[in-house]
């Protein structure tokens, strides 16, 4: 009976540890799924457009490269200057963070140098002219907190000029090219002003010709060096001895839009008998090679020098 006793005991004991085991595995797994319905999947994110899109505008001016980046908001029904766009406030110029305006070289507005780097767009727009600034902290959501006058390098006044018609969307542009400036323009609603600044090419040009010229320079190089003096109008006789040295250097294998610039360099220098000579050869160069551009060029030369 005893035996019988610890017997049922033992096998008691055995079931009670085995229900518990099972138990407290029923339980984990609720457990698991309890913790696995709280983790949640990322939510996708929506792509859609903004409604001042990003833009960067890249121009060469010169030898310089001048680089903006900007939001451009819209008109979108809105009175711009005057009301969404108050007259006589400073504004971000475009929207979101800053109009960014970056230099490759020093530049020059109003006459005061500025050095190359990147720098804020700010204006102070008014029903007939703008203040445009240019300020050195170009880490701003929009105006700084708190504005500093001492981090001002340039600052000039441009005059409004209406525009025949409405610009939807807020633009800037880089035009009015030459070798030593541009023109900064911005345009919204019917207004437009331009910022003018100006290069360091003509420094950078005469070093690198300098320089050049003091090696054994190739055709190209004479090339080169002669058409800017002629277009820089810069030594007209210089340019003269650069281009026949061209010339001279590529007789086997002679090209027509070298010689075309012979003979406007020979012009400009008051040689019109050497000037016909070259608007000649070119001419029969730019036939053979069916080149119209350069055909039609060289007649309307000929027919100004009186050639026959």
């Amino acid at each position: 009976m005893k035996k019988f006793s610890l017997k049922l005991l033992s096998t008691l004991t055995v079931f009670s540890l085995l229900l518990f085991a099972s138990c407290q595995k029923t339980e984990t797994k609720v457990e698991v799924k309890k913790t696995e319905k709280k983790v949640k999947a990322p939510a996708a994110k929506i792509s859609a457009p903004q409604p001042s899109p990003a833009s960067t505008l890249i121009q060469k001016v010169g030898l310089t490269d001048v680089t903006v980046e900007y939001s451009r908001p819209g008109m979108r029904g809105r009175t711009i200057f005057g009301d969404l766009v108050p007259y006589g406030k400073t504004w971000r110029t475009g929207a979101n963070s800053n109009t960014k305006v970056t230099f490759s070289s020093d530049v020059s507005i109003d006459g005061k140098n500025v050095s190359k780097g990147t720098y804020a767009l700010y204006t102070v727009p008014n029903k007939d002219s703008w203040d445009i600034m240019l300020y050195s902290d170009a880490s701003n959501w929009g105006n700084p907190k708190k504005w500093d006058e001492t981090k001002v390098v340039a600052k000039t006044t441009a005059q409004v000029i209406p525009m025949p018609v409405k610009i939807e969307t807020f633009t800037i542009t880089i035009d009015d090219l030459t070798n030593n400036s541009g023109v900064l323009g911005l345009l919204w609603e019917d207004v437009y002003v331009g910022l003018s600044f100006e290069v360091p090419t003509d420094k950078n040009v005469m070093a690198s010709i300098e320089e050049v010229m003091k090696g054994e320079p190739n055709a190209s190089a004479y090339y080169d060096a002669a058409v800017y003096f002629k277009t820089a109008n810069k030594d007209v006789n210089q340019a003269v001895t650069w281009i026949d040295k061209a010339i001279e250097m590529t007789r086997d294998d002679p090209k027509f839009y070298y010689l075309r610039q012979q003979s406007l360099i020979h012009a400009k220098a008051g040689k019109k008998a050497t000037a016909i000579a070259a608007a000649k050869a070119s001419l029969t160069l730019a036939e053979k090679a069916g080149n119209s551009g350069y055909i039609k060029m060289n007649k309307a030369s000929l027919k100004e020098w009186g050639a026959e």
